[in-house]
């Protein structure tokens, strides 16, 4: 059950398969830019706690060193 089509009828048809193909290659290219920013973004959110943790525990140890520092000097 094979149709044949007019030779313009054949060029349309490549032609919409090759926009097509390009409009899912379009596609596909932006969902796996969007997932490369969502997982920069998620990285540097988790790198971001760590840096603000790693501070905290920097200020509690100056902290208690000084504090620890003035209770000797007494």
């Amino acid at each position: 059950m094979t149709e044949t089509y007019s030779k313009s009828r054949q060029r349309a048809e490549i032609a919409f398969g090759s926009v097509q193909t390009q409009f899912f290659a379009k596609n596909q290219a932006a969902e796996e830019l969007e997932s490369d920013a969502q997982s920069q973004q998620a990285k540097t959110l988790r790198l971001r706690e760590a840096r603000l943790a790693r501070e905290q525990s920097d200020r509690v140890s100056a902290t208690s060193a000084l504090i620890a520092k003035r209770a000797r000097a007494r």
